[in-house]
């Protein structure tokens, strides 16, 4: 899916004239990246929430409409408002096709349902949602599908098992690291077991049956001192 947004270039800067953009329903951001210098730039805020709903939003080379010149880029970074739902900055970054990127990419499971680990009361656990890979523009995918149709119980999947699209290079396999993915557990059940109460045991006056009597001494402690004294 190719997605395509409108940004301006935004010559004022600093905190006031960011405030300024927000309360007009803009929202200020910077390009970066490539060999042109870093540029500001400002977009709509209510198009900007719209297309952050999209998962392909962030995880695709986007095409960027900058005043009429249009070139591809990736998302890197949203700020969102503490509490309010709008976003106070965003940053893209530029796309060289002949240069590898990295980015994480979503992960889409398939045939959960059908699992034989689920059908035997196990629970399927996400370990990871998203992969760190790189490549090259051209090759990135907006997701990587991962099958669960032979996930058993007690059984796991790791990040080498999985069948990357051709180009595509898992970051942490880079690293040595192989972790995982997805898990077919039974749940734990903890069994809670009462003490029965002792056969022919009369329970201290005030005390209620089963109860620990142990309360109970510190009052016949004190009756004894009394009679002493």
């Amino acid at each position: 899916m190719k997605m395509e947004f409108s940004a301006l270039a935004r010559s004022t800067q600093g905190t006031g004239a960011s405030r300024r953009l927000r309360n007009a329903g803009r929202v200020p951001g910077i390009l970066y990246g490539g060999d042109k210098p870093a540029q500001a730039i400002e977009l709509d805020q209510k198009d900007l929430l719209l297309n952050l709903r999209n998962e392909a939003f962030h995880a695709s080379i986007l095409t960027m409409d900058l005043g009429g010149q249009k070139e591809p880029v990736l998302l890197r970074d949203v700020q969102m408002h503490p509490f309010k739902h709008q976003v106070t900055h965003v940053d893209f970054q530029r796309v060289a096709k002949d240069r590898k990127i990295h980015m994480k990419v979503p992960l889409h499971f398939t045939n959960e349902a059908g699992a034989p680990g689920l059908k035997a009361g196990g629970v399927v656990g996400h370990v990871l949602n998203e992969l760190d890979v790189q490549c090259l523009p051209d090759d990135l995918p907006e997701f990587i599908e991962l099958d669960l149709s032979s996930l058993d119980v007690g059984s796991s999947i790791h990040l080498s098992e999985i069948t990357l699209p051709k180009g595509v290079e898992a970051v942490a396999l880079r690293r040595g690291e192989d972790p995982v993915v997805v898990t077919c557990q039974v749940p734990r059940v903890v069994e809670v077991v009462e003490a029965a109460p002792v056969e022919g045991a009369v329970p201290a006056e005030g005390v209620a049956p089963g109860a620990a009597p142990a309360a109970a001494a510190p009052a016949a402690a004190e009756k004894k001192e009394e009679k002493k004294g």
